[in-house]
């Protein structure tokens, strides 16, 4: 079963935590008329609507937990590098932050 969590930094609510506990956790805003419900969802934390609704998402293979973009208006980015290609995916590694819109997530392996 993956066992990690994301904990927002900086925009939102800071420190409040986000558990991964599926193989596959979408990052967006809840969207209920386009019957959007990502697992992690930025809705409340992101008032001025920066994050799309389907924003990216992380994948847990093998082990290893992978960051995709999903084609979002302004992007995702890990620790302040370029910003990734929609459909490439990135390993994440703990202690990893991860940008959406103007959220910034902290990436942790739950021991």
């Amino acid at each position: 079963m993956p066992r990690a969590k994301l904990v927002i930094q900086r925009g939102g609510t800071v420190g409040k935590e986000f558990l991964l506990t599926e193989t596959e956790s979408n990052i967006g805003r809840w969207d209920a008329d386009g019957g959007i419900f990502p697992d992690v969802d930025l809705d409340q934390d992101d008032p001025e609507a920066k994050v799309s609704r389907r924003h990216a998402r992380i994948l847990c293979q093998d082990g290893q937990y992978l960051l995709e973009d999903l084609g979002s208006t302004n992007g995702t980015f890990v620790n302040r590098g370029r910003r990734l290609l929609p459909g490439n995916r990135h390993p994440l590694n703990d202690g990893d932050e991860i940008i959406v819109g103007k959220t910034f997530l902290k990436f942790h392996y739950i021991r």
